[in-house]
Formats: C-alpha cells, structure tokens, sequence
C-alpha cells in the first residue's frame, strides 16, 4: 500500500508546492483536485490543482517531469459532482467536465479518476436507477477507451445543501451491487472510506472483503458521531447536526483492523489521506499539521 493525500485541503498551494511538500515528507502519492475553476459549491469542493482546461502538452510534461523528479505519484484525479442533478446545466456541467479529467488523467498517465455517481433529489429510488442507466454506461465506456479507471465514493452527500435526499446514490452495498451489475466493467470500482459507512451506523469492515475485487482506491478519513446530538435530532436530520470528520485515530474507526482486512483481501493500492477536520482549519500551518499528525498516525500500519 502507498500512503498520499487528498490535496483539497490545500488550495493555497499550487501543483508544484503540493509535491514538494509531498516529497520533503514522505508521501508516496497525492490524490489530486480538479474541479473546474470557479466558485465552490461546498468545503473542499472548487479546488484545482490542475486545469483539465488549460492542460496543454507543455503543462502534460512539466507535470510528468516534476513527478517524476520528486518520486511522487498521482493516485487518481479528483473530481466529486453530481453527475446526475436534476438541474440539465449542472448535469451538463458536471458530466462534461468528469470526461476532461479522464482524457487529462490518460494524457497525464494517471490510470484513475475519483467521482461520485450523483443523485436526482426529486427523483425516487427506482427513477434515479433509470437516471443512471442513462449516464454512466456512456461514461464508463468513454473510461474504458482512454484506459482510465473511475472509483466512485462512497459518501452519501447528506449535508444541508443536499438534503433531503443526498446527491449520491453509491453509499451502501445494495446500489454498489446494482450498479457493479447493471455496468460490468474492470474500469469500474470504488474509491472506499470507511468513514461513511459509521456515518450510516453500518459495519464499515465487511465492505472491504465483500468487495475486495472492486476496491481500487482508498481513504483515510475517521468520523466523531455524536450519539447525544443524534438523539435530539433523529436519523432524518442533516448529518452535520450529529457527526464530524475526524483526523485518523480522533474517531470512532479502528484502523489496525481496517489495514488488517486490506490486507486479509492483497489490497495493495493507494491508501489516500482525506482531510475534512474543522479543528485543522484555521491557519495553513493546522492544515499542514493535519496532513502530518494524519501520516504519523497511519505509519504504524503503513510504511511506504
């Protein structure tokens, strides 16, 4: 397994300062943010570390090269929309751009790129299943010509801004054995974080051995639930109101046993650091704190 970092967590960097700081400290990888440029719909989402619009074939080398250099690896590309909004122009939007990180993520020699399958929040369940019939066969087709791999997170998307019903069907193993079936492809995989199965109260180990053929990518993110809160507001409340995301080992997650299983099941890919701990927010130097505290702690697990 590679240790590396979701690079959201730093806007204030650019590409380049991101792999330095990556290689002055250790990192094998980065898992590296692409959103188009322009404002953010949510935290962590805006942030572009590569512009699939300005990739030119002088920026596909100077990026190979700096890499290369440096001896650190793009896991994958990061780009989380809903690909399935109600609303046709975001939609539009989102799928449009999701095919320029698979054609910049083949350009740049990067074999995986990281989404969410989205969700039509007007929809019911039975719909939304026809929704996604009618988008991601294509792009998983589009993936498989351009020799990329999609992982799809599995966060449910249940924050104010998406709620009700969430903005992500992918977050449980009934729709991941759907649409593992409807879509049957070596293209077609998760990108796993424990972190939200606890959100769901769900046993966040069997998903590794259940799926251990369709886990290509994963994160490292543990999760503060808190039942008091929980029990003022009920399951039907925006999560937010109930649980935070923690810093490895400042949650409720037992990560020897997590490593345990991806080892139990040869899982030997990246294993990315995501940071979303509000107690790290407020100074670039917290953050940078964060990534480093995050890689101490998974160092007894993992080495490289």
């Amino acid at each position: 397994m590679k240790l590396g970092f979701n690079t959201a967590i730093l806007p204030e960097y650019d590409f380049d300062q991101i792999i330095d700081f990556a290689a002055e400290n250790g990192f094998a990888c980065v898992e590296v943010a692409c959103w188009p440029l322009g404002k953010a719909e949510r935290r962590y989402a805006g942030v572009t570390h590569i512009d699939m619009d300005a990739l030119d074939d002088a920026m596909v080398a100077h990026i190979k090269d700096y890499t290369a250099r440096k001896n650190v690896f793009i896991s994958a590309i990061a780009y989380y929309p809903n690909t399935l909004s109600g609303d046709p122009e975001q939609r539009a939007v989102a799928v449009s751009h999701l095919k320029k990180c698979i054609v910049g993520a083949e350009r740049l020699g990067v074999g995986m790129v990281n989404t969410f399958i989205g969700r039509n929040m007007a929809l019911s369940p039975e719909d939304n299943k026809a929704e996604f019939m009618s988008v991601w066969p294509g792009l998983i087709a589009f993936a498989e010509e351009h020799n990329v791999k999609i992982g799809i997170e599995n966060c449910p998307m249940y924050y104010k801004t998406e709620w009700p019903n969430g903005t992500n069907l992918a977050c449980n193993p009934a729709f991941w054995r759907y649409m593992f079936d409807a879509v049957k492809s070596d293209s077609f995989g998760l990108n796993y974080d424990p972190s939200h199965q606890v959100l769901q109260q769900m046993d966040y180990l069997k998903p590794i051995y259940n799926f251990a053929d369709k886990i290509i990518h994963f994160h490292v993110k543990d999760i503060k639930f808190f039942h008091d809160k929980y029990d003022e507001v009920g399951i039907f409340a925006p999560t937010a109101e109930y649980h935070s995301p923690k810093l490895p080992g400042q949650g409720e997650i037992n990560w020897g046993a997590v490593v345990s299983a991806l080892n139990d099941v040869g899982y030997q890919g990246p294993v990315v650091l995501e940071i979303e701990d509000r107690a790290y927010e407020s100074c670039l130097e917290d953050k940078l704190d964060s990534i480093l505290l995050s890689r101490d702690f998974m160092r007894q697990f993992i080495r490289s």
